[in-house]
């Protein structure tokens, strides 16, 4: 099997909330909630980098697509990585995160490895960190 990911979908409780969050607390662009015509269809895209696409969907939804149970998860099972270019970028993602309402967990700070970062979780508590990498181009 070839690698390739192209779209990630988060689950969500309340899709209206967390597009408001996204679209307008982010301003991330996006066409809106789409596929409402088909029964349990309804979803929002984000596109990101290269193709990759971010997706919200509900999670009850989900659990019924996937034919597994809905269960409690935690905002520690994965991150999203958003990289920038600078240590300012990152002190402003926080910034316009916590302004649209996330709840920042870890402020952005410098790290023991060199590069510079801080953590916050969305409304459905998925967790975000926002990380300046000096070994990493932008």
């Amino acid at each position: 099997m070839e690698p390739r990911i192209t779209v990630i979908t988060a689950g969500v409780d309340d899709l209206e909330t967390s597009l408001g969050f996204y679209r307008d607390g982010l301003g991330w662009p996006t066409e809106g909630i789409v596929g409402t015509e088909f029964e349990g269809g309804a979803v929002a895209f984000f596109p990101l980098h290269d193709g990759l696409r971010l997706a919200l969907y509900p999670k009850a939804q989900i659990a019924e697509d996937a034919n597994v149970d809905e269960t409690a998860t935690s905002s520690a099972e994965f991150t999203f990585g958003h990289n920038v270019a600078s240590k300012e970028a990152v002190d402003d993602v926080i910034e316009t995160a916590e302004n649209a309402g996330a709840e920042i967990t870890d402020p952005p700070r410098d790290r023991e490895w060199g590069g510079y970062s801080g953590h916050f979780k969305d409304p459905d508590q998925h967790l975000w960190e926002v990380v300046w990498n000096p070994e990493f181009e932008e």
